[in-house]
Formats: C-alpha cells, structure tokens, sequence
C-alpha cells in the first residue's frame, strides 16, 4: 500500500537576526513555514505567495522567490501522509499578526536542534539545510 502525499509550499522569511518565522495552525500542536496546498492551475510559486498573503496578509512579490528545494517527510498533523513541500526563500518583509487559521506565529532561530513542536519536515530537513 502505497504512502497518501500532499504537496504543499512553503515560504522561508528572516528577520533581522537571521531567524526563521513559523506559524502553528489553530487546532494543531506542530509549527512550520507559511504556506499550503495549491488551488488548481497554480504554480508553486504562486501557491506560496497566496497561501502567505492569507495567512499573514503579507504580499510577497514572486520574482524575488528563491526555490530552496523540494522536502518530503511525514505530514505533521495527517497521520499515515507524506508531504511533498517546494520551499521558497523570500526576502524579509514586515510580519504582523497571524490571519486566516493561524493560530501563533514564532520565530525560530536555526542551530543543532529544535523543539519537539517544530513540524518534521522543518526539524529533519529543511532547517538543518538552512543551517548549513
């Protein structure tokens, strides 16, 4: 039996510090980029830069998106899913308060660890590969 997959994408943006933001969705326990599922004919870019401006009412402009790369991991709140994210760096921009189903917005510093409520594909994978 093979693995349900979600693709998603997901938004890296810094502040000043070089710290990373993530968001916990209401309802969930896991924290991870901005970002989600594609409505259908868009591209990933442009999922992440709607996905954003949902969920943080920040507009991103999608010229100045750097594909970081493609993760997959187990999904952090679908048990028994896989998820497929296209990870896009932007450059910083103000950050307000959380919107649509954001529940908490954090910023997380990168180093050697996180903390057990960092989604996995952040904590395995895509952190560690901006850390380096």
């Amino acid at each position: 039996m093979s693995t349900a997959v979600i693709r998603v994408s997901a938004v890296v943006l810094r502040d000043g510090a070089g710290r990373v933001l993530t968001v916990r969705k209401r309802g969930t326990a896991r924290f991870m980029f901005p970002g989600g599922k594609p409505e259908p004919g868009e591209t990933p870019a442009q999922t992440a830069v709607r996905e954003t401006r949902e969920e943080l009412g920040v507009e991103l402009d999608e010229d100045r998106l750097a594909h970081v790369g493609s993760f997959r991991a187990d999904a952090a709140n679908e048990p028994g899913t896989h998820v497929l994210a296209e990870v896009f760096e932007h450059p910083g921009v103000p950050v307000g308060s959380p919107a649509a189903e954001i529940e908490e917005i954090r910023w997380q510093e990168l180093g050697d660890r996180y903390p057990d409520d960092v989604a996995p594909l952040l904590a395995d994978h895509v952190l560690p590969a901006l850390a380096r």
